[in-house]
């Protein structure tokens, strides 16, 4: 299993994931965790793609080094973007039987949406929603968005911007916003922006960089019915950062999707759940520990493993480094 941390500055070494990492290995999993600098700064990017990319491919040699090419991954919020454009690369396509996805997206635009005004879609009949949106899911767009920003200044002042807003939600942000340029002040309008319908036209004026990473990560632009392969998808039906309905519309444009929205996890932090969230929880690890069991042989020879546990001596690496922990 690859398991992709999502945007959280611990990376690898939040003790979530390490917890979640241990409980896959209990469960018979070995566990590749990608190192994703991005994630860590809280900044998503369609690059991170290519690492997921090399992880897969490196796992998939060292499993069929044993005999059995079946290799999964899981993906967490934010970094469900990057996991599926690593899925729907040519060299990498077909390499993961089966993926779970916590918390993730399919329309990067009506998530921008949500995370400045609250407003979301209903899938069903499209008719607006409002909760209100966690802090944390604007700023890291917010600093995914200062790479493209040619002045250093504005850079710096978003980065300020976050860092006040993180710790504390109602900070004042006034001084920092007088001394933007215009690339910077069009990313704070969209940032402040409440007015739903106004969000296409603020994404439309942002710097052209920024532009194209947004239309990078965004899935509904992809063909995912491309991806033969099972699914199995979680999300809180309160989330906060990115909300249930854009999991709904993501297993509606997969081939092999389950779904469990649940009532016990507001984002990806669980709590104590009814009898309802354990069933369709039993469900989501019934499926996964029966993709984990179908053992499906390499079709030719195969080479050493790319990989080493602790215990194994060093063996030559992959032809593409996975950039793994």
């Amino acid at each position: 299993m690859v398991l992709v941390p999502g945007a959280a500055e611990l990376g690898a070494n939040d003790p979530r994931l390490v917890a979640f990492a241990e409980a896959l290995a209990r469960a018979g999993f070995e566990v590749l965790v990608p190192d994703l600098p991005d994630l860590r700064e809280l900044r998503v990017s369609a690059d991170d793609g290519v690492i997921i990319g090399d992880a897969l491919l490196a796992l998939a040699g060292h499993c069929a080094s044993r005999g059995n090419k079946t290799v999964g991954m899981t993906a967490i919020c934010y970094s469900a973007g990057p996991a599926m454009i690593a899925l729907l690369d040519e060299e990498v396509r077909g390499t993961a039987r089966f993926m779970l996805s916590i918390g993730g997206y399919l329309d990067i635009e009506s998530v921008i949406r949500f995370i400045t005004t609250g407003v979301h879609a209903n899938p069903h009949d499209r008719a607006s929603l409002y909760r209100r949106p966690d802090e944390y899911g604007k700023w890291v767009f917010a600093l995914s968005s200062t790479g493209a920003l040619s002045r250093r200044g504005d850079r710096e002042s978003l980065e300020e911007m976050a860092r006040r807003r993180r710790a504390e939600p109602e900070a004042d942000l006034s001084d920092l916003a007088a001394g933007l340029d215009d690339e910077g002040r069009r990313v704070f309008q969209l940032l402040e922006n409440r007015d739903p319908d106004r969000v296409a036209e603020l994404i439309a004026a942002l710097p052209r960089g920024i532009v194209t990473e947004i239309t990078a990560l965004d899935l509904s632009r992809r063909d995912l019915s491309a991806l033969d392969m099972r699914f199995i998808l979680i999300h809180g039906n309160d989330d906060p950062v990115i909300p249930e309905t854009q999991s709904v519309m993501l297993a509606a444009a997969l081939q092999r999707a389950d779904l469990f929205i649940l009532d016990s996890i507001q984002h990806v932090d669980p709590g104590p759940s009814g009898l309802g969230d354990k069933l369709k929880l039993l469900a989501a690890v019934h499926e996964l520990l029966r993709q984990r069991d179908i053992i499906r042989p390499p079709e030719g020879p195969t080479g050493e493993s790319p990989l080493r546990s602790a215990s194994d001596e060093p063996v030559a690496g992959p032809t593409r480094p996975p950039g793994m922990m």
